[in-house]
């Protein structure tokens, strides 16, 4: 097997893997929350998919963000919601790959990973409010009314990007080095 073949099927593994993690860190650690639109809970699995990218790359990182985020709905009664949620992952990778590139992927500060981190979490909470809108719509709510009960229901995706921060900039530099690590290994 060539290098690009390896690392094709190294990058492929890996972003089951992640998939999987991020699928897990929404299933086991989340904690259910009142809202008015929707069924907010708080989870890791953003904080997932942002490491996902920074580990992987734009392509199998979004592809792991939104494989374990939609498998998630799609295994938990969202299945409705899983369209939403594969796009938000993919917006939401699409963010933090840009801007990691933009800031030249130098992770040597930590600065740099917190930056990316804000931004990912800035932007799901765009996502979120947007989907609350377009979801209170759809049920039959006027502009105004969808805009005011999606803002009411932001406070779980406040604290879930405010995890993602703390998270991100806890879990990058040591799982870097695992998969600097296991890459030595497999090569």
């Amino acid at each position: 097997m060539s290098n690009s073949e390896r690392s094709k099927t190294y990058d492929l593994v890996l972003a089951g893997l992640f998939a999987a993690i991020t699928f897990l860190g929404v299933q086991v650690f989340r904690i259910q929350l009142p809202a008015a639109v929707g069924a907010p809970f708080i989870h890791f699995g953003n904080a997932l998919v942002v490491l996902s990218v920074l580990m992987l790359g734009f392509k199998y990182g979004a592809l792991a963000g939104a494989m374990g985020l939609g498998i998630f709905d799609m295994l938990n009664g969202y299945a409705s919601f899983a369209i939403f949620t594969i796009t938000e992952a993919i917006i939401v990778a699409a963010v933090v790959s840009i801007l990691f590139n933009l800031l030249g992927r130098n992770d040597k500060k930590v600065s740099t990973i917190i930056v990316v981190a804000i931004a990912a979490g800035v932007t799901k909470i765009i996502e979120s409010y947007v989907e609350g809108i377009i979801v209170s719509l759809i049920a039959g709510t006027s502009f105004k009314v969808a805009s005011i009960a999606s803002f009411a229901s932001l406070y779980v995706t406040v604290i879930n990007s405010i995890s993602t921060v703390i998270l991100v900039s806890l879990l990058y530099y040591p799982m870097k080095k695992i998969m600097e690590r296991s890459l030595n290994r497999s090569l």
